[in-house]
């Protein structure tokens, strides 16, 4: 189950790399002129979309969500994703996590390799391989095995998310169980050094899901880009040097 991402349906301009808001960006403030038509929360939301730099960013670069840079934020950082690597994007609609992952591991030159899934259909991306099917699904993880082929992957991203029931601890279980199912598929399919990486929210009962990681990988450590809104809950958690099956 992915949560929906809003967004264009263009790719990245020139096949360029995610720059990020831009100083004007940063200090823009647009009013939302028809906000008469929309409720109090509707009105919020677009709002923020409105004076989002990250949106705006977003749009001038050809991303499909804003939440292209919180990935490219965090391989910034961490460098997990390198030409000629396998990857698997958990939760992919509208494709940003995608877009980005095909770029830095060149994928659509042949040299790496995107294996993308979701119940959500997405426009193609160059370089991805598709499938339009929800991950909890029965057969779903053998779809994914079969297109990975020999070799499994050398980075599992989830970037998924149920939908929402306004019940702040029942919205936390259920994405804490989305990020153990993908751990446990990325344990099962990355190679020896591989990488996860999956959003979670702050609140805690992630026990389960931190003592699978720390057994299976040399690190595992929170991390928030940048791009993650400050007021926001999600979080994602990082294991890097995956010790093998």
């Amino acid at each position: 189950m992915a949560k929906r991402k809003s967004g264009g349906k263009s790719g990245p301009k020139g096949g360029s790399t995610a720059t990020g808001p831009g100083g004007a960006d940063r200090c823009m403030h647009v009013r939302l002129k028809t906000a008469r038509r929309h409720t109090p929360s509707s009105q919020r939301w677009l709002q923020r979309q409105l004076n989002d730099p990250y949106v705006a960013a977003a749009k001038r670069e050809g991303y499909r969500s804003r939440a292209a840079y919180k990935l490219a934020e965090i391989d910034a950082k961490h460098q997990l994703l390198k030409p000629g690597l396998r990857v698997v994007d958990l939760g992919a609609a509208p494709g940003g996590w995608s877009q980005i992952a095909a770029e830095r591991v060149a994928a659509a030159s042949g040299k790496g390799r995107v294996v993308a899934i979701d119940p959500t259909a997405i426009d193609p991306i160059p370089g991805v391989t598709f499938v339009q099917l929800d991950f909890t699904s029965e057969g779903a993880e053998e779809r994914l095995k079969g297109l990975l082929r020999e070799g499994g992957a050398d980075v599992v991203l989830s970037d998924m998310a149920a939908p929402t029931t306004g019940h702040a601890r029942t919205d936390h279980l259920r994405i804490i169980a989305l990020a153990e199912a993908a751990a446990h598929f990325a344990c099962d399919v990355l190679a020896p050094g591989g990488a996860f990486l999956a959003k979670v929210l702050q609140g805690g009962s992630e026990r389960e899901l931190l003592d699978l990681l720390k057994r299976s990988f040399k690190s595992v450590r929170h991390v928030k880009p940048p791009a993650s809104r400050a007021d926001s809950a999600e979080l994602y958690v990082l294991a890097t040097g995956f010790r093998g099956a």
